[in-house]
Parts: structure tokens; sequence; C-alpha cells
């Protein structure tokens, strides 16, 4: 059936969009104690009384595996205000809970505790999300707060809130990153509130680059009013202004945050919600801020780096010229040359640096400490000289005004470029201006062939000439003794032809599984095996699949396949071991799930959770995600079904025999074409002999997430009135009459999660159109279960039947053309017959 060009229009539109959609309590703030919190996609999470702030988990920047304990604008979801365990994130499933006696206690999905607050002995009665962006505790007196997020500030203060002596406001790492980073707010003991850098390893303090008013100005506390005023109060009563309100007025939020760059910043959001603007910050500079007499730290920007003032008087870092990122995802992270900075080589003729080198010329430009020589009075060509020939020297600043020169060794640090800047700076680099490593020149050495040379490399010579002879007569021996034996034939392969993976020998794995005696699993590529192995005194148990359906001259595919196996890695695959290849044994050896596959998982006596599935469905679609694009060499898995994804410990989905299906019998289907897969996943462009691409595993996981958001079989003869054989059917008529609910029938965990429900059955209903081309991606599957991805309604219909399609899956499709006779039928003739007959043939 084909859309309307507006419908078309709307669907790119809402799939390009992406946005998150977290649930909110209705409880008007209220945290009570035994109440617990769940870390996972469209978590629940508290919001205050007039709906400004949330607390709860949000989900980490750039990942969605993993989450923050946070507090955000509810409204502008995107700006966190406040993270508990030094912003360091949590993963998916990890819990917060309430306790009379520990408060907030943060734990992992194993249980380990990872964060708790302190409440000082008293016994906490409920939490609070307060209006101001204040969480606290309360007692059970409902007197105190026995604890509050405003007294752990982390890189925001909001008003109303305070900051005392000794208590710091400390920048995050970068942008996306919310640990604690470099720069910090810190009201020191003597009253003095700076700007300063820390060591991050180990909190160490460094020199402030900014004193807010003048050294001893005795402050006791940092205020920040609710009409957006902020002062320091000092022990006689005065205040210290260092903000008015400006834009407040027309705010409906205000906030100050200290950026990862380390600039303080105070900002608005207008009432019209125009977004975030900036209307203060300090240092005005905060390149040309930094003293010149702490040599510690870096300054503004990483080492052999330089600072420039960029918009919003926000600093920009650029590495030296010929310099590189040490960390390329660092922008403010410290820099190295691109070439060999060994300047100190000697040569025979003298000391000093020879032509593999030059010096670059930068205006405007200074690195005020590194000094190790200065001298005066001198002229520019003379600073150059001398720099140029020192093989200490990695930079010269020459101040024409002075007639100084300052020599810097490396690293260079507190980099700065500014029009105020009057030095002229010369950057020693390599000969080549950093296009290839240079290489010193090497010693040039005269040899005097006299007789004793002569006789030492004659002799030196003639000794190689036998050791050669004797080790190639070895190797040819060796050579015959192993083509008379066959042994190449047979031989277990070298690491060198799978260098991703660990070669077994047969008689390994076959004392590994007693035998082959116990059988954990069958199907299309063979059996499983469980068993153990012992390797530096412990044991770990493993799944040995004994491969008996590969083709004749599969060597190479065979070959090809393991290196692309033992090349994955992701939480949501099978781990791979390693392998055998001896005579005709094909064996794959793959870490033992103790919780066995998805289809044990779902269609056992008792019906799972509603979130236990979701979570099994989002990690089937991060799988197949890395298999389709993020690996090194992309796999299309070609059976995905509840029998070949199995659950760890951890209840986490791992896709096993990805990579197999290039090694299968091309008729073990039943089928008179090449088909690869198992009845009732297969996509109808396998029988319409069409191109196979990765959306062949995309309709098969639709009609998997079908499974898992019903607990039932994709096909099922026995069933009541109110379903249908074919479970894809029996879901597009229930999305089409809007009783999605029979779906799940009394589950009620998926029935007060209809949000959640909805979404899950229209991605599925996506993933099995016959079009390939209307099928999303992996990608985007991931991103519309995990909510940050609108879904559209799915097409009016699935255009093909699903019936038939099943016919054509269990066997070989006849047609009887006279009595008694058979031919066979075309499927793809059939297709294209019924491509206008939606619902039955």
């Amino acid at each position: 059936m084909a859309w309307p060009l507006s419908s078309l229009m709307v669907f790119y539109l809402a799939l390009i969009l992406l946005q998150s959609s977290p649930t909110y309590s209705k409880n008007s703030g209220k945290f009570s104690v035994g109440q617990s919190l769940l870390a996972k996609n469209n978590g629940t999470s508290l919001l205050s009384p007039a709906g400004d702030f949330a607390f709860g988990f949000h989900q980490a920047p750039n990942n969605t595996d993993l989450y923050l304990l946070s507090v955000w604008y509810a409204t502008i979801p995107d700006t966190i205000v406040w993270c508990a365990n030094g912003g360091k994130p949590v993963p998916q499933g990890s819990t917060l809970n309430l306790t009379a006696n520990e408060g907030l206690v943060l734990s992992d999905p194993r249980g380990t505790v990872l964060w708790n607050t302190t409440t000082g002995g008293g016994a906490v009665s409920y939490g609070f999300m307060n209006d101001t962006g204040n969480f606290a505790l309360i007692n059970n007196a409902n007197t105190d707060t026995l604890w509050q997020t405003f007294d752990y500030p982390t890189d925001t203060l909001l008003p109303t809130q305070t900051l005392g002596t000794g208590n710091n406001v400390i920048s995050r790492i970068s942008e996306n990153n919310l640990t604690e980073g470099r720069f910090q707010l810190h009201f020191e003991d003597d009253g003095d509130l700076v700007l300063n850098t820390r060591d991050v390893a180990t909190g160490y303090n460094y020199h402030s680059y900014l004193t807010f008013g003048s050294t001893g100005t005795n402050g006791v506390e940092l205020v920040y009013s609710e009409s957006g005023v902020m002062f320091i109060q000092n022990q006689n009563g005065s205040r210290l202004g260092l903000i008015q309100s400006g834009g407040s007025m027309s705010a409906k939020y205000q906030r100050v945050t200290l950026g990862f760059d380390g600039v303080l910043i105070w900002y608005y959001y207008p009432n019209k919600g125009a977004g975030w603007t900036q209307f203060e910050s300090r240092p005005d500079n905060i390149c040309l801020q930094f003293p010149a007499d702490d040599e510690k730290d870096s300054g503004a920007c990483g080492y052999n780096s330089i600072c420039s003032l960029g918009n919003d008087k926000r600093p920009v870092c650029e590495c030296n010229p010929n310099y590189s990122r040490i960390d390329p995802t660092n922008s403010y992270g410290s820099c190295e040359p691109d070439f060999s900075s060994d300047f100190c080589r000697k040569f025979e003729d003298g000391g000093g640096v020879k032509g593999g080198y030059t010096l670059i010329q930068l205006q405007n430009t200074d690195w005020p400490l590194a000094d190790y020589a200065q001298m005066s009075p001198i002229i520019g060509d003379e600073c150059k000289a001398s720099c140029m020939n020192d093989c200490l020297c990695g930079a010269a600043i020459f101040d024409d005004s002075t007639s100084t020169c300052w020599k810097k060794k490396l690293p260079l640090s507190f980099g700065k470029q500014d029009s105020t800047v009057s030095r002229t700076a010369w950057l020693k680099v390599s000969h080549d201006n950093g296009t290839n490593n240079p290489f010193i020149p090497p010693r040039k050495v005269e040899y005097k062939w006299n007789a004793v040379t002569k006789g030492l490399l004659g002799g030196f010579v003639c000794v190689n000439f036998i050791l050669l002879c004797v080790v190639g007569l070895g190797l040819f021996f060796v050579y015959k003794k192993n083509t008379i034996r066959g042994y190449d034939d047979h031989k277990r392969h070298s690491t060198s032809e799978y260098n991703t993976a660990h070669s077994f020998t047969y008689k390994e794995l076959e004392s590994a599984t007693n035998g082959f005696r116990d059988e954990i699993g069958s199907g299309a590529f063979g059996v499983v095996y469980k068993g153990n192995i012992t390797t530096g005194g412990n044991q770990y148990f493993v799944a040995v699949k004994r491969l008996d359906r590969t083709f004749k001259g599969a060597d190479k595919e065979f070959t090809a396949e393991v290196n692309a196996i033992g090349l994955t890695h992701h939480k949501n695959l099978v781990p791979f071991i390693g392998y055998c290849k001896e005579e005709d044994e094909r064996l794959l050896v793959y870490e033992y799930m103790s919780n066995g596959t998805v289809a044990d998982y779902l269609f056992g006596h008792i019906r799972p959770s509603w979130l236990g599935r979701v979570q099994i469905g989002q990690g089937i679609a991060r799988g197949l995600l890395y298999l389709h694009e993020e690996c090194t060499t992309q796999i299309i898995h070609c059976d995905i079904k509840p029998q070949n994804v199995l659950v760890d410990d951890y209840h986490n989905a791992r896709i096993s025999d990805f990579g197999l299906a290039k090694l299968l019998v091309l008729n073990q289907n039943h089928t008179t074409t090449a088909v690869r897969g198992t009845k009732g996943y297969v996509a109808p462009e396998w029988f319409k002999n069409k191109p196979v691409s990765v959306k062949v595993d995309v309709y098969s996981f639709g009609v998997l997430l079908l499974e898992i958001i019903c607990c039932r079989k994709c096909v099922l003869m026995d069933v009541s009135t109110d379903e249908c054989a074919i479970l894809t059917d029996w879901a597009f008529d229930c999305y089409q009459s809007g009783t999605i609910d029979c779906l799940v029938k009394d589950d009620m965990e998926a029935l007060n999660d209809r949000p959640q429900l909805e979404r899950l059955v229209k991605v599925a209903l996506w993933c099995i159109q016959e079009n390939p081309d209307l099928r999303p991606t992996m990608k985007r599957v991931t991103q519309m279960l995990e909510g940050v991805a609108d879904v559209p309604g799915p097409p009016c219909t699935t255009s093909f039947s699903l019936e038939f399609v099943l016919l054509v899956q269990l066997e070989v499709f006849t047609v009887e053309m006279l009595p008694g006779k058979t031919v066979p039928f075309d499927a793809a003739m059939l297709f294209d017959c019924c491509s206008d007959n939606p619902h039955g043939v």
C-alpha cells in the first residue's frame, strides 16, 4: 500500500528527531522509607510539587546503558544540576533505596553499595524533592533536615543555595563526563573565595587563578539569593557583592555553573523558553589569568598547548604546531610532539642540534613558565640561534622591548595567545614540519679496512653460511617427514591462521566434554555439549558446539568466520573462546551460559517480569546493532530466534551462533531456495530471489520481539478463539483494532506500562514489513526501543500474507495440477500474485 507523501515526510522527520521521555511520579516529590527507584530507560523519577525539578536516575550523556543518580530540570532534562557518587554513572538495573537508618543507598545490579548519604544519626522519615532544586531527607519528627543535596554541590549552584567555608563546587571532566574534573570554586579556611585547579586523582589543590574580592576578605558564606543576587557574607556582617540579578526579571530559571573549562558562568532561562542565556562569567579571560609564579599544573589547557579566548569568554585550546592530542577525545588535554623530541642526541663532531629540526615563529604567544635560561641584552637572531644550537631548548621567547630571551624546556605549560602578548615565540619542531617523524642523521663512521678487520669479517661470513646450511637441511627433513605422514592435511592450524581465537586439539575438547556426553542443545549447526576447561588452576565451564552440517570445501569459509567471530566483543554476544579444526572435525568453544536460552526464559511455566522482558529485547537489539554496524567485519546472523539467544547470570541477553550461516549446508531448511533460517522467522526476500542484507535479521528480530511481548511462540496451532495461529498476524490485528492489551492478557506489569507496550508493538510491526527498505536499521530499532526516538505508527497493512510465508517455510510448496500429480510452485511468483491481497491467498 502506498503512503501519501505527507505521511512519509512525517515518518522520516519523526525518525530524525530524538528525545527522551522520562516518567515522573505523581507523589508531589515525596519519597518514603522503603521505596526504591530503578535505573532503567524511562524509569520513574520524583517530581517537585511545581514540576520544575526531578530527582532520580538520568541517562548518562551518549551512553544508553549507564545512568546518573541526579537532580535536573524536569522541563529541560539535559541540564543536570547535581549528581551523586562523584558523578560516576551506574549500570542499568542499579537501585536507589531509602532506609530509616542509612538514608539513600545506591547499589549496583549485584547489590554492591556504591554510595550512601550520611544523615548524622537521625532516623529518616521520607525524602522530598523541593521546587528550589534541593532534595532533602526529613527526620521522623518532620522538623529537621538530616541531609540535603544543597550541602553537597557538584558543579552548579541554584538560587537559595549557600556555600560555606571548606566547601567546594567542582567542575565536571568534560561536557558529557560528569565525574569530578580539574577546576573548583573553593571557600578557603581563611575566608577567601577562589577559583583554583586541582589534581583529579588525589584532589590536591594547586594555586588559585582568581580570588573574588581582595585577599583576606574574611568571608564566612557565599549566598545565592532567590532574586539572583550573589554575595559573600563577611564575619563583620558586611557583604561583598559578586553579581546582580542580571536577566532575572524575565527569567524562568537561574543557575551558576563552573564549566569543565574552568569558567564560572551565570545563566538564566527566559520565560519564553528560548534556551539558556549567559549573562556573566568569571574570569574575563582565563588564558591570561594564571599566575606566572606557580609551575605546578598546566594552566587552562593541557601541557604543550596554547589557550586563546573564544566565544562567550570560553577558552579554546589548540596543540602547539606539529603536536597532537595525547587523548583525541579530550580537546582540553595535553599534547605530544608528532616527531622525535630527542634534541640532545650527540654527534661525533660535537654537541648541539643538527639539521633534523627547525624553528617556527608564533606571534602574540607565550609559555610563561618552564624557563631554564634567561639572556639579556640580546637580539632576536641571537635568541633563535641559541635555542637552535641548545639540545635542551624546546622553545624560545623574545621580548624586543627589553631585549630579553627566555629558553624553555618541555613540556611547555600555561600556553597563551592574545593580542596583549607582545612577545615573539619560536617553537622547535622537526625539519619537515611534522609530516614525518624525523630521525637524527646517523653518526658518520669511517671504517679502516685493516687485515684484522678483514679477517674477522671473513670468519663471521663463513660461520653464518655454515649455520644457514644446517638450518636449511633441518627444515627440509622436517618438511619431508610431515609430507609423508600427511601432516599437512590434518595438522592443527597455527595461531597465525586464526590470530583472534585460541586453538584447541580435538582430544582436549573430547576430554573437556567427557567424551561429548553432556548434550545441552542442538540445532541446524550441530550439537552443543557442556564441558569444563582447567587453566591456571581454575575451572571454567564452556559450551562446545560440534558442527555437523558444514559443506565440503568450507575450509576458507571456516577460517574467515572463525576470525570474524574472534574479533567480536560485546556484552550482548556469547563470548567466543576458541575453535578446533582437525580432519573433518569442526568445533567452536563458547562461554557457558547457565540460564539457558531465551526460549526457556519466555516459554517456561512462569512468565518472566515485564521489565526483564523489555531488557532482554533491548539487549538483543544492541547485540545485532554491534554485529551489523560496529564490529570490524559486518556479520549477518541469518537465524535470529529465541533458541539462539542465551541468558547470562545477570539476565543479559547474549546472541549465539552469529557468523555461522555461511557454513550451513544450503538445503538444510528443506526448500528449493538457498534459504537460511528457521520457519516462522525467515524474511520474505529469501523467497523472492532478492539480495539479502542485514534487514533479514531485522525481520527475525521483529518476530522475536513479539514473542518477548506476548510470551508465546510465533506459531501455535492450538490457540484460543481470540488468538491467531500466526503471532505476527494476531499482533497486527490487535494493533489495528486498538486492542493490544490482548497481547499481554493479564500481565499487570505490562498493562500498567502501556506507553512502553505500545512502543514495543509498533517497533515489532515496523521490523516485519515485507519491503526491506521500510524496515528500520538496528540502530534505529535500538533508539526506538530505548525511547530516544519516536515510533510512528506502522503502515496500515503488512502488505503480505504471513500465513503463506509460514507454509513456504514449513515445506517445499507444491500445487496439485492434475489428479495424483504435483509440481513445484514458484514461491516468488505467488508472492507477486498476492502482493495486493494482504490478508489471505
